[in-house]
């Protein structure tokens, strides 16, 4: 990925003082570069932003991240003017622009942010980006949690992250002393080729390849997308198996997030550890081919799943919902407000589905598990998730940098907000073996002991006040996963009776 950057030399005067004239002004800025960046950072914004903000409040709130990096500077909005002020003198005054001249703004706090950076030894040390960085970290202190700017390093790296490297979706493994593929990839060019698992390889790229070097014929998998990747493998459909060459074309392919588990007979048991591009295709293939074992029940493990892209938590809830709404999505643009239904593809035929969360449960997780819950489709077993309901939408900005920038808020069908609330589930384990005893003991008599605080989570609404949010959490304390979990599912699933009375009413 490229990154171009116009670096401008700038002479600033500034006043005197021991301070103002030791920076000796060896770096230069990027004047141009920062003012493109926070124009169109401000220009994205202003109409998105859950809470409507002005176009100059976001700019001095941005300009004061100056004094994260040189605290003996301040910047304020004065008599029609940015000022930009240092520890015992004006450095420099900007006329304001028009109130909704995003631009025009984004290029005042560039030529504000160059004086500083002209008078501060602090502001060279951290250069361009630093500046362009501080600014944004400022800015989205007086926000939520989750709206952000990454670099562009870092906005690569993370893109690197969701899309996957280019590869040819082939795993190698050592198997006496041959080399068989021991995993193909879901989506990616070996499973569009036809290979599966236990192939026996004889030649990579024309070379034989031998059990000692699998390490390096795994790492050569990887490479530039659109070049090619040929195999020799025995071709055990011909009689008698025969060589057969295949040539793979790299492209990316989605890292892996859906695992098999180990399970009690009878019962399929899938892990979602994030979701990213390829998810929910991985979900709906995962769980084709543990169908035919005519399982009859399902795990959903989602401890620790931070949570990931949206829609991909919407493809797995409709591959497992006959039909009905999954979340709403509402914010100021209209854009934002999405209301996401099952169109009736229930891939399992109707199987009991326990869905295992804990407190490191989140964003995008936590819909699939308010979904299914509130649709009763499925027990949620565990703590209460961390509550992450609000939604980013993504731009990508001049110098290559991202912008998430929260804009809905997320509704679970039954109309109770994600955002600090979670997902009260309906079999608590964080309350210890003890009082999960007795919860399970109650549903095999058909009452549920968190129905009340079941009731009290999903009878909330937004705008709840915090405290009254946090006493209702506190019916199921947020904690890590563990072996309570895996006791109770297995619980609901050898009691039918109990899982019917833990659905929600």
């Amino acid at each position: 990925m490229t990154r171009a950057a116009i670096i401008l030399f700038i002479c600033v005067v500034m006043p005197g003082g021991a301070w103002a004239q030791s920076a000796g002004a060896s770096v230069a800025f990027g004047t141009a570069t920062a003012a493109a960046v926070w124009g169109a950072a401000l220009s994205y914004i202003a109409p998105r932003s859950l809470q409507a903000l002005s176009i100059p409040q976001m700019t001095i709130w941005g300009l004061n991240g100056l004094a994260a990096l040189d605290p003996d500077l301040n910047a304020a909005l004065q008599d029609g003017e940015i000022r930009l002020y240092g520890p015992d003198a004006l450095i420099i005054a900007v006329p304001a622009p028009a109130a909704n001249d995003a631009a025009g703004w984004g290029a005042a706090a560039a030529t504000v942010a160059a004086a500083a950076f002209a008078a501060s030894p602090a502001l060279q040390q951290a250069g361009t980006q630093g500046l362009i960085s501080s600014f944004f970290d400022e800015l989205f202190n007086h926000f939520d949690p989750y709206s952000r700017y990454e670099s562009p390093l870092q906005a690569a790296q993370d893109q690197l992250m969701i899309t996957g490297l280019a590869g040819t979706g082939v795993t190698l493994a050592a198997q006496g002393a041959s080399v068989v593929i021991s995993d193909v990839a879901a989506d990616s060019p070996a499973e569009n080729a036809g290979l599966v698992a236990g192939t026996a390889v004889l030649r990579v790229n024309g070379q034989p390849v031998y059990p000692g070097e699998v390490a390096a014929l795994n790492a050569g998998m990887t490479g530039i997308q659109g070049s090619a990747v040929t195999l020799q493998v025995l071709d055990d459909s011909l009689s008698p198996p025969a060589p057969a060459t295949v040539s793979l074309t790299r492209a990316f392919i989605p890292p892996r997030t859906v695992f098999a588990e180990a399970a009690q007979p009878g019962v399929v048991a899938l892990q979602i550890t994030s979701f990213n591009k390829g998810t929910g295709d991985q979900f709906s293939s995962a769980l084709a081919a543990a169908m035919p074992s005519q399982p009859t029940g399902l795990v959903i493990d989602l401890r620790g799943n931070r949570g990931g892209v949206l829609r991909q938590a919407v493809l797995v809830a409709d591959s497992l919902l006959p039909a009905g709404p999954i979340a709403l999505a509402a914010g100021r643009d209209k854009d934002a407000n999405q209301a996401f239904m099952a169109e009736g593809s229930d891939l399992t035929g109707g199987i009991r589905i326990v869905v295992l969360v804990d407190g490191q449960t989140a964003s995008a997780a936590e819909i699939l598990a308010a979904a299914l819950a509130d649709n009763r489709r499925a027990v949620v077993v565990g703590s209460e998730t961390l509550g992450k309901g609000l939604v980013q939408t993504l731009t990508t900005l001049p110098d290559g940098g991202e912008l998430f920038v929260t804009w809905s808020r997320v509704l679970a069908p039954r109309g109770w907000p994600l955002q600090t609330l979670g997902v009260m589930p309906q079999v608590c384990t964080s309350l210890g073996p003890d009082a999960l005893q007795d919860q399970l003991a109650s549903l095999s008599k058909g009452r549920n002991l968190m129905s009340l605080a079941l009731a009290q989570a999903r009878g909330m609404r937004a705008g709840a006040n915090v405290d009254y949010i946090l006493s209702v959490r506190d019916n199921c304390p947020a904690d890590i996963g563990g072996d309570l979990d895996w006791a109770a599912a297995g619980y609901l699933f050898a009691n039918p009776g109990a899982y019917r009375a833990a659905l929600l009413q």
